[in-house]
C-alpha cells in the first residue's frame, strides 16, 4: 500500500511540474503548480509529518497560489509583448550578478549549517521537540530574516501592482495620472 501511495504521489509531482514547465497559458501552469504541492503534501503524510502536510496545502497550494493567480490576472499576460525590448540596459547583467550572490549566499548557509548540525547535541526523543525548536529558531534567532521576507513580499506586490501600469497614448502619461 505505502508503495502505490508513493508512485500515485510521485506520478502527481512529476505529471505537475511538467505541466508547470509545458503549459503555454500561466493560469493552466499554476494549476499545475497546485497538483505539484498536493502531491508533496501527499508524500508529507504517507511520512506522517501531518503538520507539513497541513502547512504544504494550507500555505503554498492555498496562499501562495491564490497571489501567483492574482498577479498573472493583474499582469493581464492576454497581450502579446516584445521581451527583446530591454527596458534598462543594466538590468540583465544586475539580475545575473544578484542571481549569482544568491546562489554563493545559500551555499555558504548550507556549509555553515552541516558543520552546525555535525557538532550540534542530539534532538530530544519527545514528539513535539521538532515544533518548538522550530518556534524558538523562527520567532527568537531568526525574526530579522522572518520580518525581511514579509517586507519583500509586500515590496513584490507593489511593484506587481506598479508594472501593471502600462504607458499610454504617444505622450507616454501613465495611466490613473
Amino acid at each position: 500500500m505505502e508503495l502505490l501511495v508513493f508512485v500515485a504521489a510521485s506520478a502527481m509531482v512529476l505529471g505537475g511540474a511538467l505541466g508547470v514547465i509545458l503549459m503555454r497559458n500561466p493560469v493552466h501552469s499554476a494549476l499545475g503548480l497546485v497538483l505539484t504541492l498536493f502531491g508533496v503534501a501527499v508524500h508529507f503524510v504517507a511520512l506522517e509529518a501531518h503538520f507539513l502536510a497541513a502547512v504544504q496545502v494550507i500555505v503554498y497550494a492555498g496562499a501562495i497560489v491564490v497571489l501567483f493567480l492574482f498577479v498573472i490576472m493583474l499582469l493581464g499576460v492576454d497581450s502579446a509583448e516584445d521581451l527583446k525590448v530591454d527596458g534598462l540596459t543594466i538590468q540583465r547583467p544586475l539580475a545575473a550578478i544578484i542571481g549569482i550572490g544568491t546562489v554563493a549566499i545559500v551555499s555558504v548557509a548550507v556549509l555553515r549549517t552541516r558543520s552546525t548540525i555535525a557538532a550540534g547535541p542530539a534532538l530530544e526523543a519527545s514528539g513535539d521537540s521538532n515544533i518548538r525548536l522550530l518556534s524558538r529558531n523562527l520567532f527568537s534567532d531568526q525574526v530579522l530574516a522572518f520580518e525581511i521576507t514579509s517586507v519583500l513580499l509586500i515590496v513584490a506586490v507593489a511593484g506587481t501592482v506598479l508594472l501593471t501600469r502600462k504607458q499610454s497614448g504617444p505622450t507616454g502619461a501613465r495611466k490613473g495620472s
